[in-house]
């Protein structure tokens, strides 16, 4: 009941944000989506039909083969004249032209009136056969055009094109046409001045007498009747059926096509979506509210099903591939490795729900992904390893083959009839997995979230800030070293992030390497310089601690995980020996408590408050004058039942079972720590009476 009140309950503003998210997220996704009429049904030649029978329930024609269509097209179009418009002007200004230039300049150039005859006579050949741009030659040649309809004085008639020039081949021609006038003198004319395009592409024509042409073609083979039996169940489809039925699935798209089909489908869609994005949200309400407080979460979630429902919408509205190479199993192991198993799992079937609409055959494919999405849910619990990836990929690529094997045997009862293309698309599926691996590093630095791969590479002793760590502040290594096995197997007794506590504990107090010597684990010789300071200024230096840790994080690009632990290690609890020492040095008065508290936050989660507990039992654990079961006991309930009555873990989702359980684990790993051995017997030597036996033997 407590669950629903608090949805009742939730502020105008949350309820605002997260309807435009549903909106958002919804719009998104139908905007992408494929809204053509579908034909739901698998047929291949040569292959039994799968279905039920089939009849016709419309009139529609059998259209011929793509292929076909195209060819007998090519040769219809092979008889095609395009048109061309002749412009007499531009013969009558360049033979002005030209005697113009002859009265001025030419003169001068040409021996005698016989060449300016020869130019003119042969220049207006050359118009009369026609000139076009190289442009229009070359689509002429391209297309394989033998003639073209020239238009002049609006009467249209047939001209072959191997007499038509362009300007280049219009000079050489009038260099070349007589051998009596001297190819030197004719080329100080410069001819190509007198030389322009008379034939002008008619596109508007053109394209009206190709349409013509295309229009007349018949596209159909013949009809088939409304009530007509097309196939029954396991009749094999030869090569007409198959024909029968492409045309069959054309024309039902066509008809889907309309403005009323096209809301319909539209209206489905936008509520087949709304629904399982609805059922997303509920589910983090009542189950992973704390996913709505972090943005990123929330982003890294809605961004993958966004993502995969446009690529597999663009794939499909494109023809691209078949979508069973897409590596659907990377989205809940995406989400496994930053948040958790069960929301991998709801995502998972939201995501797969949601592309099976943009699908011929959905059935299929939510049959092949539901069980490859569990395995690899099931294989990847925590990833530290390359090896656990390829692990997870193969098991993936075994579950796509074993599941479509078996539905093969099922349907098809004919080993020979087996699909061998699935099983390709599959192994390209399982390579893709692998690709995960880098995307991982992508992801973190674009959420914000920090990977198990991450923490594991942090966690390496031989890390530069661990290595220095054990050099400037020794003590306060092995403590972390402590505190790290003491929190990492009380989280795997408690189902927390293991190894986010093993590597958090190793740096929580990296602080302390700016002032080791001022930290007990670091003292040597019995030094202590806290001897020469103030209870507030040494209060202060172990605070800083903390900060210093915060700034070393940041210079050496800790993730944010990693800072959380230093940050809330001590909470804002107070420097307890200094803080008071001091009460005891002034008795009646009151401390500035700001100068002795550090500054937080407390924990606020299962992880950092494990560390929290960890941290002070180890240190505590020290100081103890004899180990015994007894005195480790009552120093481990102490401290954590000082804790909680403090209120440090308020904030966390921690259960009192939960630390109970935790309290077990420490008492049992110091006990494990501090055991006494049991003295080996030292060898005595041998007495008189010994000795006389020795001899007598």
């Amino acid at each position: 009941m407590s669950r629903f009140k608090i949805r009742k309950d939730l502020p105008y503003k949350e309820i605002i944000f997260k309807s435009l998210i549903f909106i958002a997220i919804v719009a998104l996704i139908v905007y992408f989506l494929p809204r053509d009429g579908k034909f739901n049904y698998q047929f291949s030649i040569d292959k039994p039909w799968k279905y039920g029978q089939l009849m016709a329930t419309f009139d529609f024609p059998i259209y011929k083969d793509d292929a076909v269509v195209k060819n007998e097209q090519d040769s219809i179009l092979t008889n095609f004249q395009p048109y061309y418009i002749l412009n007499n002007e531009v013969e009558k200004e360049s033979v002005a032209k030209l005697r113009a230039n002859y009265n001025t300049s030419l003169r001068e150039i040409l021996p005698s009136t016989d060449y300016i005859r020869y130019i003119e006579r042969t220049l207006r050949e050359v118009y009369l056969s026609g000139v076009v741009s190289v442009e229009d030659l070359n689509r002429l040649h391209q297309d394989s055009t033998a003639s073209i309809m020239v238009i002049e004085e609006k009467e249209a008639n047939p001209r072959m094109t191997d007499g038509i020039f362009t300007i280049k081949e219009a000079y050489e021609y009038i260099l070349s046409a007589n051998s009596e006038y001297k190819k030197e003198i004719l080329q100080q004319c410069s001819l190509n001045e007198y030389i322009n395009p008379n034939l002008t592409y008619d596109q508007a024509r053109s394209e009206m007498a190709k349409a013509d042409l295309i229009d007349n073609y018949s596209y159909a083979v013949g009809m088939v009747q409304s009530g007509q039996k097309i196939v029954d169940r396991g009749e094999i489809i030869d090569a007409k059926t198959y024909q029968i039925l492409e045309s069959l699935r054309k024309e039902s798209v066509k008809r889907s096509e309309s403005k009323i089909q096209m809301r319909l489908i539209l209206i489905g869609q936008v509520g087949f979506i709304g629904v399982f994005i609805l059922c997303l949200m509920i589910y983090l309400q009542l189950f992973r509210i704390d996913y709505f407080d972090h943005i990123r979460s929330l982003s890294l979630l809605f961004v993958l099903i966004v993502l995969y429902s446009i690529i597999t919408a663009l794939m499909v509205s494109n023809n691209l591939f078949s979508v069973y190479v897409i590596p659907y199993a990377m989205l809940p192991i995406i989400i496994r490795i930053f948040l958790d198993s069960r929301t991998a799992f709801i995502a998972h079937v939201v995501t797969i729900f949601i592309c099976s609409i943009i699908l011929r055959f959905p059935y299929e494919f939510i049959m092949l992904q539901i069980p490859a999405g569990l395995v690899a849910i099931f294989s990847l619990r925590e990833l530290s390893q390359r090896s656990q990836l390829f692990r997870s990929a193969l098991l993936v690529l075994l579950t796509y083959a074993v599941v479509y094997f078996s539905y093969e045997l099922i349907t098809e009862n004919d080993l020979t009839k087996l699909n061998p293309s699935m099983y390709r698309y599959f192994a390209i599926n399982g390579v893709s997995l692998l690709f995960t691996y880098p995307l991982l590093f992508v992801l973190e630095k674009m959420f914000g979230f920090t990977s198990n791969v991450t923490l594991v590479e942090l966690s390496n002793i031989n890390n530069p800030l661990l290595r220095r760590m054990s050099e400037t502040a020794p003590g306060t290594f092995q403590h972390s070293m402590q505190v790290a096995n003491l929190a990492a197997e009380a989280a795997i007794r408690i189902g927390a992030k293991s190894q986010l506590v093993r590597t958090g504990a190793l740096y929580h107090d990296i602080g302390k390497m700016e002032n080791p010597a001022f930290f007990t684990e670091n003292q040597l010789g019995g030094v202590n310089p806290h001897k020469k300071l103030g209870y507030e200024e040494s209060a202060q230096i172990v605070i800083d601690h903390v900060r210093n840790g915060l700034k070393l994080a940041d210079k050496n690009n800790l993730p944010q995980a990693i800072k959380d632990f230093i940050s809330t290690h001590h909470g804002l609890g107070k420097t307890r020996y200094f803080y008071i020492s001091w009460k005891n040095e002034h008795p009646g008065e009151e401390p500035d408590e700001e100068l002795f508290t550090y500054p937080g936050p407390n924990p606020f989660s299962k992880e950092t408050a494990i560390l929290m507990m960890a941290d002070a039992v180890e240190a505590a654990s020290r100081s103890l004058p004899e180990y015994t079961e007894e005195s480790i006991s009552g120093l481990v309930d102490k401290i954590i039942d000082s804790q909680v009555s403090e209120g440090y873990f308020k904030n966390c989702p921690i259960t009192f079972q939960d630390i109970a359980t935790v309290k077990e684990v420490f008492k049992n790993k110091l006990m494990t720590s501090y055991h006494t051995r049991v003295s080996y017997p030292e060898l005595k030597p041998p007495t008189n009476r010994n000795r006389r036996l020795q001899a007598s033997q």
